[in-house]
């Protein structure tokens, strides 16, 4: 089948969106491909259409394991076959998912960075049939990004030794530093780039400086019907902002990583399915949701970047009807903005420190435990050694960017089996052990013949039900299936968990630099400017997205807060169409136009461009607009 035909048959639509098809055939014509498509511009169709058009596995490195796991479930809602491979995972969980890679005709692996240098995986990936190599969230390669991931590092060099012949990378955001790292780490050749335009001709943004947020939240809650996330910083406030949305009868509720997993995907559920109207989260919130029709994207606390602004805000308007982001903040917020980034950067003993505490925490020797995972509990760890709440907090993130460990938020994770026999086995066990004889029945009847293929989700309650028993006795029994090998049973979990990404270091040896906090300091004070600028600015904020990310522009998008406070000023009557449209017998560029029209302010110029464009009378091209 072509492009076009798996796109109508797996997703239903008729066409692709703006770039997607240029895109594919750039991946299909064998030639390394970057991609910059916004929040919600379908990156993942440019990956996993070609995929399905060749022949073989195509292996997906991402960073989050909630985005292997949501990428996953949508493919294989779509009858796609599809597997990860994430922290957690038992060693034969991880082999069978890769035999099934090998010999079992799937399309899709999921795998963190950190996955691709392990023994097991190096050798097993070599007996693929791999199609295409697809680097998600490739900013994490750029230490001007805002995610850094050092083991993204060692991408270019997994290509090399596995002989992968195509490879795309994407992401949502990119400065120009970012893209020429993204394309020097990689060791792109002849790289094309794809680089959608930043502007969001639906999404208004707007900014408010206010002592009374709350009372402006109720106000755009009341002004604007529909979907809406609330964006704050703690958790605590999440539930203390959905409890006065609700005592002002507007339909809300709370979401932060601290919840259990079984309540944060009811909660999740119940907001895609329209049955809560506002959820009010922290930034662990809206990774991998596809929600096209949401209204408003608010933020009551400052974020750290421009880039994480930018995502978030981006969650609203992707049906590509009209929404708005709004930021709402005063005075302090930007004083607690630059704090938290210089308290964000701790000292190097405080980074050994917590490095020692963690080993000693899980009884780690030198030299041990690559690759093996813990459960966490954050404050039995810093009461056990006594250490302070948010420099430990920011030294373990620092041992996550330098690819030392990797914290996982607790998440909820269905119970899983699969069959270790085959069917003339299972039928043999059944006739030796009568009493486990319905068990196996009801296994079977529930989840049918895709417990052989592969891990298959359960739901010990539903087992139950159908052996009129209760959920202890139903995990008792697998348990026992489990250690008699006739199935491999993977209970659910929900906590928190520290995975060592490298055997157990010597504190004293962590490969740290000092020279590099004190830049990556800097970097992020830079940040946290370029979002207060963004805030006070009377600018286009649409453009300043564009000129942060890149892309030349002249035109301002019309909509955002500022330019409607321009457009007030501005009488139809001194809106100069004829005027341009005379001047554009020739392309012209924005400094031209103005030398030609000097009796018109550049305001003037902009609205008359915006009304031609509207009307399909005038494109702009390269910073240059001419008559169509």
């Amino acid at each position: 089948m072509n492009p076009s035909e798996i796109l109508k048959q797996y997703w239903g639509y008729d066409s692709f969106r703006a770039m997607q098809e240029e895109i594919i055939q750039s991946v299909l014509d064998g030639k390394d491909t970057l991609a910059l498509l916004p929040t919600g511009g379908g990156k993942s169709v440019c990956f996993q259409v070609p995929a399905l058009t060749l022949e073989g596995v195509c292996i997906v490195v991402s960073p989050l394991i909630s985005l292997m796991k949501d990428q996953v479930d949508q493919l294989q809602k779509r009858g796609i076959k599809s597997a990860a491979i994430y922290s957690g995972m038992s060693r034969r969980e991880i082999d069978i998912t890769l035999d099934n890679c090998i010999y079992g005709d799937f399309k899709f692996l999921y795998v963190s960075p950190e996955r691709l240098k392990t023994e097991i995986f190096l050798e097993r990936a070599k007996q693929m049939n791999i199609s295409l190599l697809a680097i998600d969230e490739a900013h994490c390669i750029s230490q001007w990004g805002y995610d850094f991931r050092p083991p993204y590092l060692q991408i270019a060099e997994f290509k090399k030794e596995i002989g992968v012949e195509r490879l795309i990378a994407l992401t949502a955001t990119a400065t120009k530093e970012v893209k020429e790292e993204i394309a020097e780490k990689l060791e792109l050749q002849d790289v094309q780039i794809f680089q959608k335009s930043f502007a969001r001709a639906n999404l208004s943004y707007s900014a408010f400086r206010l002592e009374n947020k709350e009372g402006k939240l109720l106000e755009i809650l009341g002004n604007v019907p529909g979907t809406s996330v609330v964006y704050v910083r703690s958790r605590k406030r999440t539930k203390e902002i959905a409890d006065l949305l609700r005592r002002n009868h507007i339909s809300a509720d709370h979401y932060h990583a601290g919840l259990s997993g079984l309540e944060r995907s009811d909660k999740q559920t119940d907001w895609i399915n329209n049955k809560t109207r506002v959820m009010v989260a922290t930034n662990a919130f809206g990774m991998g949701i596809d929600k096209p029709d949401v209204r408003t994207v608010i933020h009551l606390d400052l974020p750290d970047s421009l880039e994480a602004y930018y995502q978030e805000a981006g969650r609203a308007g992707r049906d590509e009807r009209k929404a708005y982001a709004v930021a709402l903040y005063h005075n302090q917020d930007i004083d607690e903005l630059k704090d938290r980034t210089n308290r964000s950067v701790v000292s190097l003993e405080q980074i050994k420190r917590t490095y020692q505490a963690l080993a000693n925490f899980f009884k780690m020797a030198i030299g041990s435990h690559a690759l093996s995972s813990f459960p966490f509990n954050y404050e039995q760890f810093i009461n056990t050694y006594n250490l302070p709440i948010v420099e430990t907090y920011a030294a373990l993130k620092k041992l996550t960017d330098e690819g030392l460990i990797q914290m996982t938020e607790g998440f909820y994770e269905h119970s899983k089996i699969t069959f270790l026999l085959d069917k003339s086995e299972t039928y043999k066990f059944q006739i030796a052990n009568p009493k486990l004889d319905t068990v196996i029945k009801t296994l079977l009847r529930l989840y049918g013949g895709e417990v052989f293929a592969g891990y298959a989700k359960i739901k010990e309650k539903d087992i139950g039900s159908l052996l009129k028993t209760d959920k202890v006795q139903v995990r008792k029994c697998l348990k026992f299936l489990n250690d008699s090998e006739v199935i491999d049973y993977q209970p659910a979990m929900d906590s928190a968990t520290i995975t060592f990404l490298t055997p157990r270091l010597d504190p004293e040896k962590l490969p740290i630099d000092n020279k590099q906090i004190e830049w990556r300091r800097k970097l992020a004070l830079e940040k946290a400017d370029a979002v207060v600028d963004y805030m006070k600015s009377t600018e286009c904020r649409t453009q300043i997205f564009q000129r942060y990310f890149d892309e030349e522009t002249s035109l301002t998008c019309g909509i955002c807060d500022n330019d409607l406070e321009k457009k007030k000023q501005l009488k139809a009557s001194e809106i100069p169409i004829e005027k341009v449209e005379e001047v554009l017998e020739s392309p012209r560029n924005m400094s031209e136009l103005r030398a030609l029209m000097a009796s018109y302010t550049q305001d003037q110029i902009m609205e008359a461009l915006r009304i031609l464009i509207n009307d399909k009378k005038v494109v702009e091209s390269g910073g240059r607009f001419s008559l169509v």
